[in-house]
């Protein structure tokens, strides 16, 4: 049908996330140099929740390894988070990635401290975990729930496309982190760090279930904010009158071209846009049915 491009405008929540990105990795980069010790206060790792330290579930989400993998990151932000906020809105989508951030951390965490009762071996409990990997993973599953016939076109190993629908995006990132996690111990033992496949998985459990629960289910919260906007998508006009002198209420139908379209059609591809096809009604699953039947005609 129609699908309007989306604008984030230069100052969306996804281009600030980016922003805040690119300034505390130059921060960082200037306390490795003048404060060697800093980073320890800041990145995430099983000795410093032990210690208190319970703010590096936010601080590490602002932290890379170095520009390639801050680079990866911010890619995946851009590319997954300007939709996804259109969808959430600000507010919404802010608590998606950040939430995502900080449950990724977390099943880290508890991941590194039963290596470190498996494997008897302290450097699982000191290991720092650092990235927006878990936030951007949040997002990547957002994105595909939110959205699981989108068509995208990847570049494997940045050379090689691959056409793939969102859905399957998610189940080979899901499939991904569950093997990695499996190797994660003895890639850590011989190489001394490993890739947060952990964080990778909490995040697309969070960003699912975000997804679910609040948008498709609805919080009381997020319930008041869209019934207004619901029942307008499903409201037609009455104009026509009909017997005994009484109006007869207008079917959608019955709308010149352009007016059903606009009133009737666009909203109902709003709501396909953020909810997904499956959120329809019936009496909407006419309309857009009425609405290729006029388009074929004309």
């Amino acid at each position: 049908m129609r699908r309007n491009p989306f604008k984030p405008g230069w100052w969306s929540t996804t281009v600030l996330l980016i922003v805040a990105n690119a300034v505390a990795f130059v921060l960082q980069m200037l306390l490795r140099s003048s404060l060697p010790n800093a980073e320890g206060y800041l990145a995430l790792s099983v000795a410093g929740l032990s210690h208190g330290y319970v703010w590096q579930l936010l601080s590490f989400q602002f932290m890379h390894g170095n520009f390639l993998h801050l680079l990866l990151n911010c890619w995946a932000i851009f590319m997954f988070g300007r939709e996804v906020e259109q969808a959430l809105g600000r507010k919404s989508f802010l608590t998606l990635y950040l939430s995502s951030g900080v449950v990724g951390g977390i099943l880290q965490v508890a991941f590194g401290k039963l290596l470190t009762q498996v494997l008897n071996n302290p450097v699982f409990e000191t290991a720092q975990v650092v990235g927006a990997s878990a936030g951007a993973f949040g997002l990547i599953a957002a994105f595909a729930v939110l959205y699981p016939e989108r068509p995208l076109m990847l570049l494997l190993f940045f050379i090689i496309p691959v056409n793939m629908r969102a859905k399957f995006l998610l189940l080979f990132e899901g499939a991904a982190a569950l093997i990695g996690i499996a190797m994660a111990g003895r890639a850590m033992k011989e190489a001394g760090t490993q890739v947060a496949h952990a964080a990778h998985l909490g995040g697309m459990i969070t960003g699912i279930l975000f997804i679910k629960y609040a948008v498709h289910w609805q919080w009381p919260q997020f319930n008041r904010a869209k019934r207004p906007r619901l029942q307008r998508l499903v409201k037609v006009s009455a104009q026509s009158s009909g017997r005994w002198g009484q109006k007869r209420p207008l079917q959608a139908e019955d709308l010149p071209p352009e007016e059903f379209l606009s009133k009737e059609v666009d909203p109902i591809l709003d709501k396909i846009s953020a909810q997904g096809i499956q959120s329809l009604t019936d009496r909407e699953r006419r309309i857009l049915q009425a609405a290729r039947e006029k388009m074929a005609k004309r």
